[in-house]
Order: C-alpha cells, then structure tokens, then sequence
C-alpha cells in the first residue's frame, strides 16, 4: 500500500493575522501539487483569515494545539469545536515546544488525541528525543514510550488516520538535522510499534512524518525513505523554499 505524503507547516508563534494573508497568498501557487496533502498549522488568530485566503486551493489549514475538555472555564484555550466550526481538519499534538515551555506530558498528550478523533479532527501527533536521551542510546526506547501512551485507548481503525511526527529536540530550529538514516530508524522503529500496539495494517496505514531542520534540499531524499511519509516544517514552511519541499517529487 502507497501512503499519500503529508507536507505540513508548523508556524510556531509567527504571522499577524494579515501577515497570515499574504504569506497564504504568497505561497499558494508554489504549494500546489495535488499528489501530497499540505496543512499549514497556524496560531490559533490566524485560522479563519488564512482559511478564506486558501479557499480554493489544495492547503488545509490546521491548528498548532487545543484543549481536551468541550468548554468550560479554561481562560485562553481552544476547544475541539471551535476548530471543527472553523473548518479546521488537523491539529499538531504535543510538539516538543508544549511539553518543555507549557508543561505537557504524555497523559495530557493523549487525552488531546482522544478528543481530536472524537471530533474526527487529524492529530499530528509528535515526539522526539533529547540530544542527552540520543547520546545515552536510550531514543527507541524514549519514542517507544511516547507512542504507547499516546495512544492509550485509540482504536486501530483511529490509529489509521493518525499522523505521527518523529521530531528530534536536538534538530528542530538548529540547523543540524538528523542524517537520512537516523531518520529512517527511528521512523520504522515507530512503525514497529504500532505493529505491535495493534497489527500490520494499522502499521502499514499510519502516516509517519519527519521534523527538524528540513529544507527544499533535504526533502527529496528524506521523504524516498520507505518509513517517512512527509514532515513537519518548522522555519522554512514561512518562506518560499516550502514550496520546494512540497514539490519534493517534481
């Protein structure tokens, strides 16, 4: 089975929601390759005037995080409603970035994936190791962990549509990047253990991007790996070099 690349920006805390414009603008026609699925994940401001910016177009808007409860009273969180009612289809969960600077942990990571399949929304779900864990030999190990319980209590046919964003902490905004082998182990050790948490076709379904410090010049040859189906750009999905990486194939 072929899985279908997934190219996804992951815009951090950038763009003013006009600054979001016309980058949408400025990008959709370097975008367009209809044989890859491409999501800009977008601070939370941004949604809805980026959304009616890519109207048309083959860019899905995504989300950079969201809350696992309905509603309430959590003062300055978005809830999985919000983001259906904006027409929002994907959501990055649990990105490096969250768990140092806002606390997150592997529990509330897959409480936020629980709500996102309940709300048929994609979660990208990420991991990644330290360069300490990397220098230790503990990194399958590590990922192993974040995996398991990030998908406590998913179901195979949800683990299918899930995507998973194996991110090394050590590369992403540094500029060092993770050697095309380095990522392919990981990738197909993360494969290996959706086999065993559900079975091969689960494994054989579930989309696995790389992250870190990827560019038009590295994406061909990451994304040729049997076991890496996209990424998930940081810095350069903010300048016209995305639109290299998402026609990696042409």
């Amino acid at each position: 089975m072929s899985r279908r690349k997934i190219i996804a920006g992951n815009w951090k805390m950038n763009m003013t929601p006009s600054e979001a414009v016309a980058l949408v603008n400025e990008l959709k026609p370097l975008v367009a390759n209809d044989e890859v699925d491409v999501v800009f994940c977008v601070p939370a401001i941004d949604i809805i005037p980026a959304m009616k910016a890519a109207e048309g177009t083959n860019i899905n808007i995504g989300a950079e995080n969201m809350y696992y409860e309905e509603k309430g009273a959590y003062t300055g969180e978005i809830s999985p409603a919000m983001l259906v009612d904006a027409g929002v289809k994907y959501v990055i969960i649990g990105h490096s970035e969250r768990r140092e600077y806002f606390a997150e942990t592997d529990e509330t990571v897959n409480k936020k994936v629980l709500k996102a399949f309940e709300h048929d929304i994609t979660p990208i779900i990420c991991c990644g190791e330290s360069l300490t864990q990397r220098e230790q030999g503990i990194t399958i190990d590590w990922i192993r962990q974040q995996i398991k319980i990030a998908f406590l209590n998913v179901t195979a046919e949800q683990a299918k549509k899930a995507v998973i964003a194996y991110e090394p902490i050590w590369a992403i905004g540094t500029g060092k990047v993770a050697t095309t082998e380095q990522a392919q182990e990981v990738c197909a050790a993360i494969r290996v253990c959706i086999g065993e948490l559900y079975d091969e076709a689960t494994a054989t379904a579930i989309r696995i991007q790389y992250g870190g410090s990827v560019s038009g010049a590295s994406a061909p040859e990451l994304f040729a790996q049997p076991d890496i189906d996209g990424g998930l750009v940081g810095g350069a999905s903010l300048k016209p070099d995305f639109g290299k990486i998402v026609n990696y194939n042409k």
